[in-house]
């Protein structure tokens, strides 16, 4: 009963966070002497890398178009995303990567070698389905975290040093961690958010956000703003404007949705702006 009570939630979580289903195991097909490596994503194919069979380094991978296909939803149909990432050693292109990805996995999956133009077809072996520790490179920072079965957060900057905390835990046993890298300071670097739902009926997620620092090149997290004009008291149901640069949560109170809206100061500290109630549907 507990493994498909997991087996549901994960496909629950998958359906709004892709990047639960990585990484990926893939091997060459038609070669008589086949290479194998491992694949790690977020969402939106952001903090990616692979890792060779047989070697210790790690190679970053930098998106370079991503695609949804939402065009099966009328029909029931998962949506498809398309992926492509440069391959980056010594800051240059070194080939190319690509796959498509749906609920039920990844597929048309290639390498493309930039010195011969050779393009190697390659096949999943692997799932995550088996696997909870989860990675993202993300500004030469490897980002470690676990989805369901700890709060440990761990991240191994290009200098060597390590950075370890605790995040916030789960109230249910059932519960799992999201994951999301957004610009969420509009500074224009990519930051990264963890998400749990909330201690009470699980119907928004609570937000820890780190942001990055390009001056000390570390993470640090987003401090909680004054909630004393706010509707919600917490970092909830994160979501970004990005043509007015506003930093909104949402949450339920009483028989109400509210919406918050805040700006950042130049501190990365968050300003209360205004707030209303929402209508739902």
């Amino acid at each position: 009963m507990k493994i498909v009570t997991k087996l549901i939630l994960l496909l629950s979580v998958f359906l709004g966070n892709r990047s639960l289903a990585q990484p990926y195991t893939l091997q060459s097909v038609g070669l008589s002497k086949p290479f194998s490596l491992s694949i790690y994503f977020g969402d939106g194919g952001k903090g990616a890398f692979v890792k060779y069979q047989g070697q210790t380094h790690i190679i970053a991978l930098r998106i370079k178009s991503y695609h949804v296909d939402k065009s099966g939803r009328s029909d029931g149909q998962p949506d498809v995303e398309t992926l492509v990432w440069d391959e980056l050693i010594d800051g240059k292109i070194n080939g190319r990567y690509g796959l498509t990805q749906t609920i039920n996995g990844i597929d048309n999956i290639w390498y493309l070698r930039n010195k011969d133009n050779k393009r190697f077809k390659l096949q999943n072996m692997e799932h995550k389905g088996d696997h909870n520790d989860d990675q993202y490179l993300l500004h030469g920072a490897l980002i470690r975290f676990n989805h369901f079965d700890n709060n440990k957060l761990n991240i191994q900057y290009p200098d060597g040093k390590r950075f370890n905390a605790a995040l916030p835990d789960f109230d249910s046993p059932n519960a799992a961690r999201q994951s999301t890298i957004a610009d969420y300071n509009f500074d224009g670097y990519d930051d990264l958010a963890f998400s749990i739902p909330d201690a009470g009926m699980g119907v928004y997620r609570m937000f820890s956000i780190w942001l990055y620092n390009p001056v000390s090149k570390r993470f640090d997290q987003l401090s909680e703003p004054d909630y004393g004009k706010a509707g919600c008291s917490c970092l909830c149901d994160v979501t970004l404007d990005q043509k007015r640069k506003l930093f909104l949560t949402s949450c339920r109170g009483g028989a109400k949705w509210w919406q918050d809206q805040y700006r950042f100061t130049a501190n990365n500290r968050l300003v209360w702006v205004r707030s209303a109630a929402q209508h739902q549907n």
